[in-house]
C-alpha cells in the first residue's frame, strides 16, 4: 500500500481548493460549478462520462469541500453517481434506531438514499415523500422529517458500499472542517490584541491551537489510511477521529474568538453547527462504535 499523496492527487486537491477558497465564504461555488469541475463524477467510469478515479481522490476532494464548509447534498450525490449510477442530487440518510428520519435539503433533491440499521438500502424519489419541515441547528442545512411508513431496503454490494463510503466521505468533510477551524483560530490569534500584544502570544491560546492542530492532523491521516485500505473498521475509526477533531476544534476556535465568535459577522459558530450536523450524518458515534466492537 502507498500512503504518499501523488503529484496528480496534489494537483487535484490544489485546483479544487483554489476554486473553493477564492470565492470567499459569502459567495460559495455554485452547484453547477461543482458539477463542471467533476466533484460528483470523480469515480464515475470514463466510458460513462466521469474521470475514472478512485476513493482516495474522492477523499482529497471532499476534504477541500469540508474546508470550504460547502452546503448541499455533497456525499449523497457523489455516492448516487459513483456507486449506484443514479444521476441528480441525492442525500444519504440513516434510519435511526429511535426517533424520526430527518432529511436535509429535501426540496432540492431528486433522490433519498435511505440506509436502514441493517445497512439495507432503499432509493426513494424525493418528490413523492411525505415530509414536514422542522427546526435545524445548522441554518445552511434545513431539515424535513419523513412521515408515514418507510419502505424496506434491499441488501446488495452497492448498499454496503453506500454505508461505508458515505461514512468515509463525511469523515473527509469533517477533516477539512477541522483544518479550517485551526486556520481560523490561528489567523484571529495573530491579529487580535490584548494588553498590547496579539493574543497568540499567550500560552493558553497557543496550547488551544496546538491541540486543535494535533487532532486535525491525526484525523487527516486516519481518513487517508481508511481511503487506501477501504476497511469498514478503519473507516469507522476515521469517522470517530474526524468528528472529534471537527467538533472539538470548532469549540476551541470559538473560545479563541471569545464573544466575537458568536456573532453572525464572524461566522465561527457556523463551523460548530456544521460539525454537529456532519457528526450525525451517515454513521454517528454509536454506529461507528458498534462497527469497531463487532470487529473486536
Amino acid at each position: 500500500m502507498h500512503f504518499q499523496v501523488t503529484d496528480d492527487q496534489h494537483q487535484l486537491r490544489r485546483a479544487l481548493g483554489e476554486l473553493l477558497t477564492d470565492r470567499g465564504p459569502d459567495h460559495p461555488a455554485s452547484w453547477r460549478e461543482l458539477e463542471d469541475v467533476g466533484l460528483f463524477s470523480l469515480r464515475v467510469p470514463e466510458q460513462a462520462g466521469g474521470l475514472g478515479l478512485g476513493l482516495p481522490e474522492a477523499v482529497l476532494a471532499f476534504e477541500e469541500a469540508g474546508r470550504a464548509v460547502l452546503p448541499g447534498p455533497l456525499v449523497g450525490t457523489e455516492l448516487a453517481a459513483a456507486v449506484l449510477g443514479v444521476g441528480g442530487r441525492a442525500e444519504v440518510v440513516r434510519v435511526p434506531a429511535r426517533g424520526s428520519v430527518l432529511v436535509p435539503d429535501l426540496p432540492t433533491l431528486d433522490h433519498v438514499l435511505l440506509l436502514h440499521p441493517d445497512d439495507s438500502l432503499a432509493v426513494l424519489p424525493a418528490a413523492g415523500l411525505d415530509a414536514t419541515p422542522v427546526p435545524a441547528v445548522d441554518p445552511d442545512r434545513p431539515l424535513w422529517r419523513l412521515e408515514g411508513v418507510l419502505p424496506l431496503g434491499e441488501h446488495s454490494p452497492g448498499a454496503r458500499r453506500v454505508a461505508a463510503e458515505g461514512a468515509l466521505l463525511t469523515a473527509a468533510l469533517q477533516a477539512g472542517l477541522a483544518a479550517r477551524t485551526v486556520a481560523e483560530a490561528v489567523a484571529y490569534a495573530r491579529t487580535r490584541e490584548q494588553f498590547g500584544q496579539p493574543i497568540g502570544a499567550f500560552q493558553a491560546v497557543q496550547h488551544l491551537c496546538a491541540d486543535m492542530l494535533a487532532r486535525a492532523e491525526l484525523a487527516r491521516v486516519a481518513v487517508y489510511a481508511a481511503a487506501v485500505a477501504g476497511d469498514e473498521a478503519e473507516i469507522a475509526g476515521a469517522k470517530l477521529l474526524a468528528d472529534e477533531a471537527a467538533v472539538h476544534g470548532a469549540r476551541d476556535c470559538l473560545q479563541v474568538h471569545g464573544g466575537m465568535g458568536f456573532t453572525w459577522e464572524a461566522r465561527v459558530h457556523r463551523l460548530l453547527k456544521r460539525a454537529w450536523a456532519w457528526q450525525q450524518a451517515v454513521a454517528d458515534r454509536d454506529r461507528c462504535l458498534d462497527v469497531l466492537a463487532g470487529r473486536l
